[in-house]
């Protein structure tokens, strides 16, 4: 079952600080950084659950996050629809369509299972990229987004919507907690240990798996929703299969299975990649390094070398208090 640490819940409340801190203080530029990251954090959150938590390793998450965006797009923009219903429909839509990938590839493991998604994922890329409704490679432009006038609150301002998605991926956080620690959550934790074991228990795994990834797939789409507001244009390469290698990356930096590493993974690419991209075109050389240093290292990312650090110091202070002390006896004259 996923537990809060207090390192975690330290970590926790320094990553919202500091992006409270730069929704308030920064500008134009600032703010696209910021929402960048909190919207790739909302995808590999649900990539986290799936992959960390279920042993469910995905290439199909960059389609899903497409999935929500196009559904937005079509539904505000083609059908009418307002842009909260639009929001609630792409979500579902992309929930459903993961559900039915997790049953088709619930029976696959390891690379297979990979496989496996990585086609569905490229099939979405190719029936969008060669449908004119959908705009074809042209992408489709004039994206809208909510309207929370009646709270008073504008999200065609940068730093309004910085906030909104501040807000929007705290709540999503708090759903990946409540559903690992929930029923179905301690269900997916047993069967990515032993699926055996689960299916001697009457559980049905398959369900369990298709359950999970259509939760996550509804993340992924409220994901692609946000991203689709906030540049108000999307293009078919928001689903392919580059966005969910890219995704992996980034929870495998920051920690696999600890739902805060994959935001600490997601701030450090971000950030390497806009700043190493004004030094030299070769940023990828760097963020790759930077991964084999990680994997070398044989720490969970980023996240799991701190929570491994920590731990044996503490380890070490504790075996220090602990020693029992010997006194030496006084020799007879």
């Amino acid at each position: 079952m996923f537990r809060h640490t207090p390192l975690r819940y330290t970590v926790l409340a320094l990553l919202a600080a500091g992006a409270l801190f730069q929704a308030i203080t920064a500008g134009y530029f600032g703010l696209e950084v910021l929402i960048e990251i909190l919207i790739l954090a909302m995808l590999v959150l649900a990539l986290d659950m799936v992959a960390g938590f279920g042993g469910m390793v995905s290439l199909c998450h960059g389609a899903l996050m497409g999935v929500g965006a196009y559904a937005f797009a079509t539904s505000a923009g083609v059908l009418g629809l307002t842009p909260v219903v639009s929001l609630v429909g792409a979500i579902a839509l992309t929930g459903a369509i993961a559900w039915v990938i997790g049953a088709v590839c619930a029976r696959s493991h390891g690379i297979y299972f990979i496989m496996a998604t990585l086609a569905f994922g490229q099939m979405a890329y190719s029936y969008i990229f060669q449908t004119p409704f959908f705009g074809g490679d042209d992408g489709m432009g004039g994206i809208e987004r909510l309207d929370l006038s009646a709270f008073g609150i504008d999200l065609t301002d940068s730093r309004s919507f910085a906030l909104f998605c501040l807000a929007v991926l705290g709540l999503v956080y708090l759903a990946c907690v409540g559903i690992l620690r929930s029923g179905l959550g301690r269900s997916l934790t047993g069967v990515m240990h032993s699926e055996q074991r689960m299916r001697a228990l009457g559980l049905t795994v398959w369900r369990v798996k298709a359950d999970v990834f259509g939760l996550s797939g509804m993340i992924a789409g409220l994901a692609g929703a946000l991203s689709a507001m906030n540049v108000m244009y999307i293009s078919p390469g928001l689903l392919d299969w580059t966005v969910s290698g890219e995704a992996l990356v980034v929870v495998i930096l920051g920690g696999l299975g600890t739902l805060v590493g994959p935001m600490i993974g997601a701030v450090a690419l971000v950030v390497l990649k806009h700043e190493l991209s004004a030094v030299t075109p070769y940023w990828h050389l760097v963020v790759g390094l930077l991964l084999i240093g990680v994997v070398m290292s044989r720490a969970n990312g980023i996240f799991g070398w701190i929570e491994a650090q920590i731990g044996a110091r503490f380890d070490k202070r504790l075996n220090d208090v602990t020693r029992p002390t010997t006194t030496e006896e006084p020799r007879d004259a």
